[in-house]
This record gives structure tokens, sequence and C-alpha cells, in this order.
């Protein structure tokens, strides 16, 4: 497999770096500052237009240069409604109260920016997956809230860290409840000619 254009992400997750790193692509991270409020009630347009806003952010500051900016934005969708990430731990506990014993589907939504000749097109898409958790006790749950792991993820836990233990079954692309859909993402960016086999 050969790149053929320099690769920014635009995304500070350690997670998303880890699966770029699978994917055998060189990149450099280059986090964006860009609005995440939205009024959308749909989850694919959710996640696909906050994963355009965070690569447009960063895309235009290399403009002129020829290059790829990729974005990401991942959603945990239960009743209806999105669960981003917990204000504290009290929230965090309420939501996996919500979750256990149920199933719920995680959307990841992506962008790739491509910045060629002064002008920037985009290919958007979005990936799901539905996620069954195992039943869970006030015990399990508080103890799992207290390693601090669900702190900064959507959702209140992170299927490749302690959380995996409560994860019964996933319907769809591990990669996407991770936060980048791995396969997905390989088929575009052959598409556009990101990355080319040899």
């Amino acid at each position: 497999m050969k790149q053929t254009v320099p690769i920014y992400l635009a995304s500070a997750s350690p997670r998303r770096r880890e699966i770029l790193a699978m994917l055998g692509l060189s990149f450099s991270v280059e986090v964006s500052e860009a609005d995440e409020t939205i009024e959308s009630t749909v989850p694919e347009d959710i996640v696909s237009t906050l994963a355009s806003r965070k690569a447009m952010a960063v895309a235009k500051h290399h403009i002129k240069e020829d290059c790829l900016v990729i974005g990401s934005d991942t959603i945990v969708w239960k009743d209806g409604k999105a669960l981003g990430k917990p204000e504290n731990d009290a929230e965090a506990k309420c939501m996996l109260h919500s979750l256990q014993g149920e199933v719920h589907t995680v959307y990841t939504g992506v962008c790739l920016a491509r910045c060629r000749n002064g002008v920037v097109t985009e290919t958007r898409f979005a990936d799901a997956a539905d996620v069954e958790f195992a039943p869970m006790s006030d015990e399990e749950i508080d103890w799992y809230v207290s390693t601090g792991e669900s702190r900064d993820k959507a959702g209140s836990y992170a299927i490749q860290g302690l959380g995996a233990r409560f994860v019964k079954a996933i319907r769809g692309d591990f990669y996407t409840v991770m936060g980048l859909p791995m396969c997905s993402l390989y088929e575009k960016l052959r598409e556009i000619g990101a990355i080319t086999i040899e």
C-alpha cells in the first residue's frame, strides 16, 4: 500500500490515532476547534455534519497544500437521543444504568477533506453499530465509574478498555464503536486516491 498525500487527523483522540496507525498511514494530528452545537435529531446527520466541521476547520489552514484532512465524530444513541460525554460521575452512572441490559447504537461520521490547488472537496459517510450491554449491578457501575475511564467517553464507556467486559455483543464494525470505521475508511481512501495498492 502506498499513501499518495500527507494526511492530517483533526482529532485529539488516541483511539482514532491508533486506528489510522493500524491502517499503516503516516499522519499529523491537528486538533480542530470547530463548533459542536447542532440542532439535527437525525444521528447520521449529526455525526457527518460535525465530522465535516472538524475537517474543514483544519483544512482551511492547508488550503494551498496537496493533502487530506480526516475529521470524525461519534455519538451513542439510545431512546431517540444522543448520549454525549458525561459532565460528572453522577451523570456517567445515570447513563450506564440506562445502557445496562439493553441495546444501543453507536454512530460514527467521517469527513475526508481533500485540499488541492486551493480548493477543498469533501467526502462524507456515516456508519452505525449496535451494541448490547450485559446487565450491570449498581456495584459494577460504581466500580467502573470510579476507574475514571467513563469521564471523557460518549455514553460513559470505552469499548477498547475496561468497559469491554460489559459488552455482550456487537452487530457492526467494532472500530465504528471505537471512533473510526476502519473498513469503510480504507475503502473511501482508495476511492479518492489517497492510498493505492501496488
